[in-house]
């Protein structure tokens, strides 16, 4: 534990939501199970593995004596969640959670939620995947975007920020997609965003005719029960891949599972749409540097040439 609370010693007051502490990198040998994150105005820190009340105390008077120091006369404010697989707590250790929580990241401004769940309403790992969309959509002014497993919106937020001009949003959860909007109307957006809370497995046909697009965005979860398994309906993901895009466009692949490398993506693509072409990995954020590169967040970016493909790889790609 002594590296989290050599890191909480030396920190500068963080101004956005950030990550601190990444333990689950393996950079930390004894720190794996932790990780400590910022979501002004309040500290969040996580154990997968739980805490004992020792560990607890000598965290928090680690914070309470560097806040004192960075934030004189402010309150402390932080949480503890044990990421339990089958029920994570979430537990008040000092001051209060906003009733309201909006926090930045880029000058977007998203709403928040630590007390309740598991996931908080956006993942800082893919921050970078954020920076991107908004860059290529400065770069593509007017485009159109698809946001497939949209969560809460966050990549659609940073698309509108960029210039784009229409994005469709697709998640099965309608209460994610609620707080999507929610964002949305923060960061200024009354339109050119739709929130679809459809089965996309059950919605090609009201996805395709609403394309091509110039951009689609693929994060779903690693697994998800009843509904996703990567190693199984990826496959499914990516084969729709060239009748959904326009001819250029582009498309961003995210793989969060630790089990799975790169390969695994660029193997997919070669074989459901052999027409793509790879363009570049996304990196991750610095702080979430890993020991072994291939554990972590993979984003890719890939093309789609920039002619139609011929009607009969089309048929090819129109079967179930």
């Amino acid at each position: 534990m002594q590296p989290l609370l050599d890191v909480i010693a030396g920190l500068s007051r963080p101004t956005e939501l950030c990550r601190l502490f990444h333990g689950r990198g393996g950079r930390y040998p004894g720190c794996e199970s932790w990780t400590l994150d910022f979501y002004p105005p309040v500290f969040l820190l996580t154990s997968f593995s739980g805490a004992t009340e020792e560990e607890l105390h000598r965290i928090g008077e680690a914070l309470t004596a560097r806040w004192a120091e960075i934030a004189p006369g402010e309150p402390l404010n932080w949480v503890y969640q044990f990421r339990d697989e089958m029920r994570p707590t979430n537990q008040v250790m000092a001051g209060a959670v906003p009733d309201e929580h909006v926090v930045e990241e880029q000058g977007a401004r998203y709403h928040v939620h630590l007390l309740r769940g598991q996931n908080h309403g956006i993942f800082l790992d893919m921050s970078e995947g954020r920076r991107w969309v908004r860059d290529w959509a400065s770069a593509h002014p007017g485009g159109k975007v698809l946001n497939l497993f949209a969560y809460t919106c966050a990549f659609s937020v940073a698309a509108m920020r960029g210039g784009a001009g229409e994005v469709s949003n697709f998640d099965m959860a309608r209460g994610a997609l609620e707080i999507g909007r929610r964002n949305h109307q923060l960061n200024g957006f009354r339109s050119g965003v739709q929130f679809q809370s459809h089965d996309i497995f059950n919605s090609w046909g009201k996805i395709r005719r609403a394309g091509p697009y110039d951009l689609v965005i693929m994060d779903p979860p690693s697994y998800q029960k009843g509904s996703f398994v990567d190693t199984k309906d990826y496959a499914r993901l990516v084969r729709r891949l060239p009748e959904l895009l326009a001819p250029g466009g582009h498309a961003l692949l995210c793989l969060n599972s630790p089990k799975l490398d790169s390969s695994f993506l660029r193997e997919l693509v070669d074989q459901e749409a052999p027409s793509m072409r790879f363009v570049q990995r996304v990196d991750n954020p610095e702080v979430f540097a890993d020991v072994s590169p291939e554990r972590a967040l993979k984003v890719m970016v890939y093309r789609a040439p920039d002619e139609p493909i011929a009607p009969a790889d089309a048929s090819v790609l129109n079967e179930a």
